[in-house]
């Protein structure tokens, strides 16, 4: 490597760990360039925890300002499912709070469905709560 900043790994670090479950902390850190090292108990990243579909959502939620009927269009899903994949993204990050809305009507499921914006297999998770 060269220090150039897109010659970096591209493998996401653990969050939790593999033995006991725990959260994983940062204790190294690296300069590729110079070969600096940094050693402490640095604080966790809360956004390394969410999976690639959760940062799509909040990139698209971003970018369109928090607006959620653009997230709608942008994520070709219903709002209702585009309330329901925000509200997960912020139960991951610890955001949600408890009087938050996380369902949605079976009918409002099944017509996603039939519109093709809702994979059978989240319908079925979301119809087994």
């Amino acid at each position: 490597m060269n220090g150039n900043r897109h010659d970096l790994p591209t493998h996401r670090a653990p969050h939790d760990c593999p033995v006991c479950g725990d959260q994983l902390s940062t204790i190294r850190l690296g300069c590729h360039a110079c070969g600096t090292e940094l050693v402490g108990d640095f604080a966790p990243c809360e956004f390394c925890a969410l999976d690639e579909q959760d940062r799509g959502v909040l990139n698209v939620f971003l970018a369109s300002r928090g607006n959620l009927r653009e997230v709608e269009k942008h994520l070709g899903v219903s709002y209702p499912t585009a309330r329901l994949r925000l509200t997960k993204l912020l139960v991951v990050l610890g955001l949600a709070g408890d009087n938050d809305d996380v369902g949605m009507s079976t009918d409002q499921i099944l017509a996603d469905v039939a519109a093709g914006r809702l994979d059978p297999a989240e319908a079925e998770r979301l119809l087994s709560r």
